[in-house]
């Protein structure tokens, strides 16, 4: 019995809550609430731009109420020696900074909203402080704003953020008069998490785990060189890099997805496992990729950490061609879905995966492809106009934490280009690194996608 199939019961969100799989995944990184997933830098930051008069008060109002909506935006996470449980908070006030922006032509307002999210991105947010969400609206004029939505990663994640604009927007038009305007039922994250503790030994579990047994018998999570031990003890931050691969790029690696009934995500998948084979001379290569973990549609409405580390294994060796890659990818993703699974149950099955991460001098480098079920675009909720800030190209010194090693992003645009970043560790790499390990998954892109039939010695 699958998790969308047992029968909804009452959640007491009075009493000790069982973590997520997810969360309980994060307190393998754990370092403390200075640092690590719990610490106050793992954040998510996502900005949208706003057209029309924005009444303060009514914004606030809204924002409590979002909060007061999702429990889990007050949930403290007690870890201690054991499983772990949180503990969900009556609902308190959300932060909101009101800044006005310096005066700027509209031609120039794009480049300092991206400025202001990266000042945002680069702050701390205790995690002990409750509600794990807060906001920043910086005002241009009477006219045009742009607001961060900030979320600490434990409550939160990318699908969970566009929830929670949306939440915002709706109870806004509410308050400012508009009643129409409806919100879907969301169940609480406190459900999710207690059924899945019930689900861990029915028969889809069970199976799910006898496949990731199977597949990641004598494997190891494929690392990366980096370029300083662990043991040196240098100073961490988490620059982030952010380029684009152009829309004729973009084009023809959704051209070749459709040719060869996959996702985008598996061609670009299939690139990045071009990219690592050079790199490290492997063939049976591990990759670290995250999955929204959105599979229960019940659930598609909560707001939560949902995200899922899947260790995807394609062996490319004996492929002579970018398609043959592709290939092989698309079978190891398709596998994947089919067999989902928590990454915390999949370790179980395979102890050994993630001896790699123990070494002094490698690391791993997560790759991931944001993929939403809906976009703000120029969208009129009320009196207020929204559109999401996806198109960023200012790189930045400091971000959000990454817990540990570096992670590529990459955002399939509306626009028709990629945008992508790369974030890391500078304990354990430097910038110049990530730079060129970018520079060439863009060219072995470029040059695949436009002769995915050539032997792969000429891409």
């Amino acid at each position: 019995m699958s998790i969308s199939e047992i029968s909804p019961a009452p959640i007491d969100l009075t009493g000790d809550i069982p973590l997520s799989h997810t969360q309980s995944f994060l307190r393998l990184f754990d370092q403390g609430d200075d640092a690590g997933p719990f610490g106050p830098r793992y954040n998510l930051v996502v900005g949208w731009r706003i057209g029309g008069r924005i009444d303060v008060d009514v914004l606030r109002q809204a924002l409590d109420d979002v909060a007061a909506r999702h429990d889990v935006l007050r949930a403290t996470i007690v870890r201690g020696d054991g499983p772990g449980h949180q503990h969900v908070a009556p609902p308190t006030p959300v932060r909101l900074v009101v800044r006005d922006l310096p005066p700027s032509e509209p031609g120039e307002r794009d480049l300092l909203a991206e400025e202001l999210l990266g000042e945002v991105e680069a702050g701390s947010y205790a995690v002990a402080d409750l509600p794990h969400f807060s906001a920043v609206l910086g005002r241009f004029d009477d006219e045009d704003a742009v607001i961060a939505l900030i979320a600490h990663h434990t409550a939160s994640d990318g699908w969970s953020m566009h929830l929670l604009m949306r939440d915002v927007a709706a109870r806004y038009a509410v308050r400012s008069g508009h009643p129409d305007v409806a919100l879907p039922e969301a169940r609480p994250y406190a459900e999710y998490a207690t059924r899945q503790q019930e689900s861990a030994g029915d028969p889809a579990t069970d199976a799910a785990r006898r496949y990731w047994r199977d597949k990641l018998r004598g494997a190891r999570m494929l690392a990366i060189p980096t370029d300083h031990p662990r043991s040196a003890g240098l100073a961490k931050r988490n620059p982030v890099h952010r380029f684009t691969i152009s829309a004729e790029v973009t084009s023809a690696t959704t051209a070749l997805a459709r040719e060869m009934r996959c996702s985008p995500f598996m061609v670009l998948l299939a690139a990045y496992n071009v990219q690592l084979h050079r790199m490290t001379g492997a063939t049976d290569l591990v990759v670290p990729t995250l999955a929204s973990g959105r599979n229960q549609p019940e659930f598609h409405e909560t707001v939560g950490p949902f995200f899922n580390f899947v260790p995807l294994r394609t062996d490319i060796d004996g492929c002579g061609t970018f398609r043959e890659v592709v290939g092989r990818t698309r079978a190891t993703c398709l596998e994947a879905m089919t067999h989902d699974l928590p990454f915390a149950q999949v370790l179980a099955e395979a102890p050994e995966l993630m001896a790699p991460m123990a070494e002094d001098r490698l690391a791993a480098c997560a790759f991931q492809v944001w993929q939403f079920p809906a976009v703000m675009e120029r969208e009129r909720v009320g009196d207020l106009e929204y559109t999401q800030v996806r198109k960023r190209v200012l790189s930045q010194e400091d971000g959000t934490d990454i817990p540990d090693g570096a992670l590529i992003t990459l955002d399939l645009d509306p626009s028709g280009e990629i945008f992508g970043n790369i974030s890391h560790n500078t304990n354990l790499f430097a910038d110049a690194s990530m730079l060129d390990m970018v520079a060439e998954y863009r060219r072995v892109l470029e040059r695949a996608v436009a002769g995915p039939d050539l032997p792969l010695s000429e891409i």
